[in-house]
């Protein structure tokens, strides 16, 4: 068993579902006899992506940075279905831009990525929780909001923002008397979808397969993994590693910050890396 959640007959709700991470999380729901609804801005992606799933999945175009949207999602996956056993928070976007960058990309990037994962939390986990039924709930963050690298902050931002939110998720399901509800954190590696393709039509060789990733997940839910952390053919696991305890030491060892990239550390850094 992957997970209690996760069986014939059972509710799987995805936003960000029309494409990429989504989709392929969509289709191996369906493979394991889930019923399925997927949520996206994109009429025209969920139009396909339907097609794709099959007639009986519901797709619902939904704003996730608008609460209101979101319950609407949340009551016609309820009116159609009766339930919600897994909840899948990956609706995203990017391109946010540095520190000093637009405030409108900034506050359609937050929009999307942190408060999408808020209002998904806060208008669906109580209904789980007050069910009694197993659930499961997977928040997709990033690597760059673990890291950090200098470029697109307004993204680190708010993928940062979605760990400490599924880590205090999961800290106050697991202390709420008789919950059933598990949340856990997807960090995917690089993975070819529409965000990452920039024009490119084909997959890059360092890139995993959306359906790679997602195997992963499953992989790692059955395990009890809260952190999904997903290599890729460029990146593997032991790289995330020291790459994550390196930006962890900045504070310990009283670095500049993002030393990384800093002119006087970053050879340090690279010599950091060898076995």
């Amino acid at each position: 068993m992957i997970h209690p959640a996760i069986a014939p007959g059972h509710v799987a709700l995805i936003t960000g579902g029309a494409s990429g991470i989504g989709l392929a999380a969509a289709s191996a729901y369906r493979a394991l006899g889930m019923q399925v609804a997927i949520a996206d801005l994109r009429q025209d992606a969920l139009d396909a992506a339907r097609a794709t799933l099959g007639s009986d999945t519901q797709a619902i175009r939904t704003d996730v940075s608008d609460r209101t949207s979101v319950e609407a999602m949340r009551d016609a996956t309820l009116a159609k279905f009766g339930r919600i056993d897994v909840l899948m928070n990956n609706a995203g976007t990017g391109h946010g831009g540095p520190a000093l960058g637009d405030l409108a990309n900034w506050q359609r990037v937050l929009g999307t990525n942190l408060w999408g994962v808020v209002n998904g939390v806060q208008a669906i986990v109580p209904g789980m929780v007050a069910s009694g039924r197993p659930g499961l709930v997977i928040n997709t963050g990033s690597k760059q909001g673990i890291t950090t690298p200098p470029g697109d902050t307004a993204y680190n931002v708010s993928k940062a923002g979605v760990k400490v939110l599924t880590e205090g998720l999961a800290h106050e399901l697991r202390n709420t008397e008789g919950c059933a509800v598990t949340a856990h954190l997807l960090v995917p590696g690089f993975v070819f979808t529409h965000l990452t393709a920039e024009g490119r039509a084909e997959k890059p060789a360092g890139a995993w397969t959306p359906q790679q990733t997602v195997d992963l997940m499953l992989e790692s839910i059955a395990r009890g993994d809260f952190y999904i952390l997903c290599p890729d053919n460029e990146v593997d696991r032991a790289t995330d590693e020291k790459r994550i305890l390196w930006a962890a030491g900045d504070i310990v060892e009283n670095r500049p910050p993002l030393s990384r990239w800093h002119k006087d550390w970053a050879d340090v850094f690279k010599a950091s890396l060898k076995p």
